[in-house]
């Protein structure tokens, strides 16, 4: 697995997934239950992970939506 985003923006993280569900490119996000640990206040980044073979094809996927993917 590759990392593909990294952020603190929730809803970045949703709409990413959404792109790539519909471009039929398995993701999973990781750190999502890390609230717990940092108060809910949103410091701490959480991450898109996907396969590495699925890479440039979710990473064109998301530059296409004005998304800039982890390098």
């Amino acid at each position: 697995m590759r990392e593909l985003l990294r952020t603190t923006d929730p809803t970045i993280i949703a709409f990413a997934t959404a792109l790539l569900d519909g471009e039929g490119i398995d993701c999973f996000p990781m750190d999502v239950h890390m609230s717990v640990l940092e108060g809910s206040i949103g410091v701490l980044p959480r991450r898109l992970m996907v396969r590495d073979v699925d890479y440039a094809h979710a990473a064109i996927v998301l530059r296409d939506n004005e998304i800039v993917p982890s390098e």
